[in-house]
């Protein structure tokens, strides 16, 4: 007993760790992109704190199927400490910890982001009157705070007759759990909520960390443009404007005024030369940095990742179809959500976590890199599309550069993504989502000389649907996942989607020429004053 609990204890410790390495990643992480000259204090801290509330969410499901887990030996018997008592203790603080993370997100998505994005909206515009700024952002945030109480309500009163298949006692097993799970209305209106938020996440997911995939890796291999050539290249375009603003020009020197259609090319030019100017300062600012002579010895090592890279994408890929395949072949249908009761084809990562997970932490390594690479990943896809709403591009992200409602636009999108990655990761490795690395005993007769003797033995075998009710326990991440049918019916048709966005963007990727040395560094709404802190972001 002694020892289980100095486990126990070290595993909490670890994790109270992984928090402290979270809000350190969440303030580097929104401290190089916002901008140096329109930095806000609230807008920051709320990005961070938003950001690190969803990072810390995902750090609880490695730790929910490491506390269910642990409570049996290898050989399928529970410890001698874990009986019925403890083990409903154990599920009851994981429970709560998803309880009081999820009603942070609830807070930070539905009131706190946009209040605080609403208030530098009317400050861009008023900066004289706080007070009216305020009312203002309240006023809008009511809106949000009115869907939010909308889903909660839905989620607390929607039906849970879930349809089920007839003689398939696992599947009646599974139903009966997830509605002794969803007894509470406080819980199933939280649960509806964040599968809202995480259907979200999963249209970001696909619009973004698909992208971000394939053109992460391949940016890496290709790298970017030599910024000599760069330089020369741009030197010869000046050239060519200002001759030409000097031909419209010299239409005007006998005094004739300019036609309507001269003054607009010859505005367009002016603008041309400009940030001409400025990517100018900027390629000889790079030309001359240490750091980008470090970046060009650098070289071969991001040659060496991007290859890496592309080899984990396309695991993680290989990985999402079988897991879909198997659904498609093997669930419960439809009505079901495409709930898979076992195992039937499996894939990679699902054999290699449930191996991992028996040495703590190296599952929670895993697990932490599989949502820090989906992080990353998003981050590369934002960057190269910029956040659109349809066709309407509303920000750019850059580095030193965002706007504080940029940089709040981001990290929600960055929130409603690791949301999504719970149930990514159950998607790539089900069984180990939902029973972690849990045996229990099966019993079997042993032959003697060919005849069925009288010995009884008892076997280990692998969780799974078919187990006993009292013999395996379901993580709590799991009955999340799947109290709502559509919402998990919704997850398998996105995940089919994100593979073939995947694959889309590794042909445009594969065909895109090399990235300029600066891309995304200079824009023409970009002022001059931009330019006095070059090394800031080439540092």
């Amino acid at each position: 007993m002694a020892t289980a609990a100095v486990d126990l204890l070290t595993g909490w410790c670890l994790f109270g760790l992984a928090l402290l390495v979270i809000l350190a990643f969440c303030w580097i992480y929104v401290r190089k992109y916002q901008s140096r000259r329109e930095s806000e204090v609230i807008s920051t801290i709320t990005a961070i704190f938003a950001l690190a509330v969803a990072l810390i969410s995902s750090a609880l499901l490695p730790v929910d199927i490491f506390l269910v887990s642990y409570m049996k030996n290898p050989n399928g018997t529970f410890k001698d400490w874990a009986d019925a008592n403890v083990s409903r203790q154990i599920e009851d603080t994981v429970l709560y910890g998803y309880y009081t993370l999820y009603s942070v997100i609830l807070f930070c998505v539905f009131l706190w982001i946009p209040f605080v994005y609403f208030y530098y909206e009317e400050k861009a515009e008023d900066d004289s009157n706080t007070c009216s700024q305020v009312k203002t952002a309240l006023k809008y945030s009511l809106g949000f705070l009115v869907v939010c109480t909308v889903l909660l309500l839905i989620g607390a009163f929607v039906p849970l007759d879930i349809p089920y298949k007839k003689n398939s006692t696992e599947w009646e097993k599974m139903k009966l759990l997830v509605e002794e799970f969803g007894s509470s209305h406080g819980l199933a209106a939280l649960s509806f909520s964040i599968s809202s938020l995480t259907l979200i996440g999963m249209l970001a997911a696909i619009t973004y960390t698909a992208y971000g995939m394939s053109a992460l890796p391949l940016n890496l291999i290709k790298g970017t443009r030599n910024a000599a050539y760069e330089l020369l290249e741009n030197t010869e375009d000046i050239e060519e404007v200002e001759q030409h603003i000097q031909r419209i020009k010299l239409k005007c020197k006998d005094g004739r005024p300019l036609s309507t259609r001269d003054r607009r090319t010859l505005q367009q030019l002016e603008e041309r030369l400009r940030t001409l100017r400025r990517r100018e300062r900027h390629l000889e600012f790079i030309e001359k940095s240490w750091w980008s002579k470090f970046c060009g010895a650098m070289r071969p090592l991001k040659i060496v990742w991007g290859v890496f890279f592309v080899i984990v994408a396309l695991l993680f890929t290989i990985s999402l179809f079988l897991s879909n395949l198997d659904k498609a072949l093997h669930s419960a249908g439809f009505d079901s959500g495409f709930i898979i009761l076992g195992t039937n084809l499996t894939n990679p990562l699902n054999m290699l976590l449930p191996v991992l997970q028996t040495v703590f932490p190296l599952d929670y390594i895993l697990i932490t890199t599989i949502v820090m690479y989906f992080i990353f990943t998003s981050m590369a896809g934002i960057r190269n599309m910029g956040i659109w709403f349809f066709w309407i591009r509303l920000y750019k992200i850059r580095r030193g550069k965002t706007r504080p409602q940029a940089l709040l636009f981001l990290c929600m999108i960055l929130l409603l993504i690791v949301l999504h990655t719970s149930y990514m990761i159950y998607s790539l490795a089900p069984q180990y989502v939902m029973y972690g690395s849990q045996k229990y005993l099966t019993q079997s007769n042993m032959t003697v000389d060919g005849h069925l003797g009288n010995i009884t033995t008892y076997m280990p075998k692998v969780c799974d649907a078919a187990a006993p009710e009292d013999q395996c326990i379901v993580t709590r991440t799991y009955l999340f996942l799947h109290k709502f049918w559509f919402f998990s019916a919704a997850y398998y048709f996105g995940n089919w989607a994100f593979i073939g966005v995947f694959l889309i963007g590794l042909v445009v990727s594969c065909c895109k020429g090399k990235k300029s040395v600066i891309e995304g560094e200079v824009d023409e709404d970009d002022s001059d004053m931009s330019d006095d802190e070059l090394s800031v972001y080439y540092r």
